[in-house]
Order: C-alpha cells, then structure tokens, then sequence
C-alpha cells in the first residue's frame, strides 16, 4: 500500500471504503471538465472500474497508480494523483501523469504540493524512467502545476483535440529522472 504524505496531504492507496468518495469524484461535472474521456456517468460503471484499481493494487504487475489525495488534517478529499505505466523498459518505466481536484480546491497549491511527492516517489521508489502528462492549453491552472514542478513543455499541438464543441490546442509536458535529479540539486 502507498501512502505518501506532504505538509498538508495524505495522498493513499484507494480502500474499498473510498468508493462513494472515487464516485462522486469520478462523475462531479466541474472536476471531469477537461478529462471527459475517463469521466464516469453511472454506478455501475464506477464500481467495475474501481474493483479494477482496487484489484490491479494487489497485482505484481501494477499499471495503476493513482492515488487519494486528502487534507491530513480534516480527510476532506481534494482529488485523485497518479500515473498509468505505458511501457517498461530496461532504463525503467514509462508512465503517464494525470490530476483531477474539485474547483474549490483550485489554486491553492494542494496539487503542485501532491504533484511534488508522485514524482519524488515515481523517480526515487518505483523506477519510473520518463513521465509525460498533458492539457488543454486553455486550462492555465494544470499547466502551471507541471511548470511548477520542474516538467519540459515538449509539443503545443494546435486545434488537436474536439472539447466542448470546438477544436482545442493541447500542450504536452515530460521529465525524465536525470532532469528531475538535476533540478533538485539546484
């Protein structure tokens, strides 16, 4: 089980006691806005997909690692953090990055503070060689989270993705351990 823990953050493993919060979390309108592709509409649907993160935790071939992300103090959810593994290579794992938080809790550090601690974890205890992650160029606030943690803008692909009726430009970001240990030097 992971459990990772910054100044104001839980960020854990899902139990099977998160899955009315991973529901609500998973369907909330305002929070899936960017990522409606993995936004979740029923129940059902929520709960074969969380028996899947659920199960894939206990696996010896673990592809998931999002995590719960929790105000240590009060164990408000604030969201969900983690990476998907896309390939495992001889130099380490590539993974996928991704974070979701409710808007109340938009622009108050909590996700740049979690983003922080997924990446001292992926380089430093899970073997993650490369991390990649995007957004939507409009979307400010998730770019400035991968700015601030020291991520490599790497592609801006204009009118790429059709969201919320129109063409959108969307930016990609990676970091690959040996930047990562560079910029914590500095």
């Amino acid at each position: 089980m992971i459990r990772l823990e910054t100044e104001r953050l839980c960020l854990r493993d899902y139990t099977e006691a998160d899955f009315e919060a991973y529901y609500k979390l998973k369907t909330d309108d305002r929070t899936m806005y960017y990522l409606q592709d993995i936004k979740l509409d029923d129940r059902e649907t929520a709960w074969d997909e969380f028996r899947e993160v659920l199960a894939d935790r206990e696996s010896g071939h673990r592809k998931y690692y999002f995590l719960h992300m929790e105000i240590k103090e009060t164990h408000e959810q604030v969201g969900s953090i983690g990476y998907t593994v896309v390939d495992d290579t001889p130099v380490g794992k590539i993974v996928h990055l991704g974070y979701f938080t409710y808007p109340e809790f938009w622009g108050k550090g909590y996700t740049s503070e979690a983003l922080g601690k997924v990446l001292e974890y992926a380089f430093t205890e899970d073997n993650v060689y490369r991390v990649t992650t995007g957004c939507l160029k409009e979307n400010a606030g998730s770019e400035r989270v991968m700015q601030k943690n020291g991520m490599i803008k790497e592609a801006e692909h204009v009118d790429y993705e059709w969201h919320d009726g129109r063409m959108k430009t969307r930016l990609e970001y990676r970091l690959l351990k040996k930047e990562w240990e560079r910029g914590k030097e500095q």
